[in-house]
């Protein structure tokens, strides 16, 4: 009979799996700002995760106690750096409707246009930016071709490249220059014409659908609890978008153009559809408007304001979509030339909350994919 040997294992801590703590950042990964997540994972499986938030944190809700209502547009534009004309509309507007003031309605066609261009800038640089985060290093390049475009009509509009601090109380800073119309019109015919490289480089490319198919799957019922809004939230079919639901601006006369695009499968390719949708619907939104505005008679571009601006006592909630979702500012006031409390209710912090949900039970390799296709500026969410 052949002897037998028994070996006995012991069973100790070596081999129970054992949760891992990392960080990641604090810094974007294609950095976009500074951004910490604190992952807890069980092997190559997210467990939790924690957004560390805070880094670039500039307390200008502070600061907006210290400024007159001209001065806060400079600070406002400033939080979404990739949105700031947008972030100035919802400042004014605010501080109009506390004073009751109608804007000429040259000003609100203005407003309405260069806001969709300034749209079509936020979105081009997460269109570039997201397929590069997952190795495509392309097509960013012909996003920043496409942004120059309109960069240069925006700046020419305004004197700014991103900070453009062109609305004022009552309208904007300045009329519009001689034959800028025309040069508009040409800019977004140009980047139109060209937009078929995110249509078939990007999406019909199998590698990102791949990688972006079915992984991050946001629900609704998350959508909702965490205030997540814009095209994140669209992507998870929550049709809501208030240039529809509560017109603003000239919206309300724009309903035959505006196109609400949703998807229902909530994940990073969905998230990245309505985006490139979205941009293509701002494009001819834009058209929409020059044609207004070629309609108008000339007239004022903005109202008349007593040298110290003064919003009488009360309290107001102006709120817009701005490119990246919801952009809300409640208003308290005193009677004085400064708010008394200007509370900023930005798009990008709740977007990133949601995190906390997300990226429990997904894989590390698919982490930077769902995080870049968040869409959200680190300043938005610091404020």
């Amino acid at each position: 009979m052949t002897p037998t040997t028994e070996t006995t294992v012991g069973i100790g801590g070596a081999a129970d799996s054992t949760d891992m703590v990392l960080n990641i950042g604090p810094q974007h990964p294609s950095t976009h700002g500074v951004l910490r997540l604190r992952l807890v994972l069980d092997g190559e499986r997210i467990v939790r995760a924690e957004p560390v938030i805070g880094y670039m944190h500039r307390g200008a809700e502070k600061l907006f106690e210290a400024r007159d209502y001209r001065q806060i547009i400079m600070l406002a534009n400033r939080h979404d750096w990739l949105s700031a004309f947008s972030n100035e509309l919802g400042v004014v507007l605010a501080v109009e409707r506390m004073l009751g003031m109608e804007v000429p309605e040259r000003a609100v066609w203005t407003r309405t246009l260069l806001a969709e261009l300034n749209r079509v800038l936020n979105h081009l640089m997460f269109l570039g930016s997201y397929p590069l985060e997952l190795g495509g290093i392309t097509p960013v390049f012909y996003a920043f071709r496409e942004r120059e475009v309109l960069q240069n009509v925006m700046e020419e509009v305004s004197g700014g490249r991103m900070h453009y601090m062109f609305n004022r109380v009552g309208g904007l800073k300045e009329d519009l220059p001689a034959g800028w119309t025309a040069r508009a019109r040409a800019a977004v015919a140009a980047v139109r014409s060209r937009m078929d490289v995110f249509d078939d480089l990007v999406l019909g490319n199998e590698i990102f659908r791949g990688r972006t198919r079915a992984v991050g799957v946001l629900t609704p019922e998350a959508v909702h609890a965490y205030g997540v809004s814009g095209p994140v939230a669209r992507g998870s079919g929550v049709d809501f978008d208030l240039r529809r639901d509560e017109p603003y601006l000239a919206y309300g006369d724009l309903q035959e153009t505006l196109r609400v695009v949703t998807r229902r499968e909530g994940d990073c390719l969905a998230r990245f559809e309505v985006l490139l949708a979205q941009t293509h619907n701002a494009l001819d939104l834009a058209d929409a408007c020059l044609d207004r505005l070629a309609e108008l008679a000339p007239g004022p571009i903005n109202q008349r304001l007593p040298k110290v601006l003064k919003a009488p006592e009360g309290h107001t909630y102006a709120w817009t979509e701005n490119p990246l979702g919801i952009n809300g500012y409640y208003l308290v006031s005193k009677g004085e030339k400064t708010p008394y409390r200007l509370k900023l209710r930005s798009a990008s912090y709740n977007n990133i909350q949601v995190l906390t949900e997300l990226l429990p039970g997904t894989l590390v390799a698919d982490m930077v994919a769902i995080l870049g296709s968040m869409f959200f500026v680190v300043g938005d969410i610091d404020k």
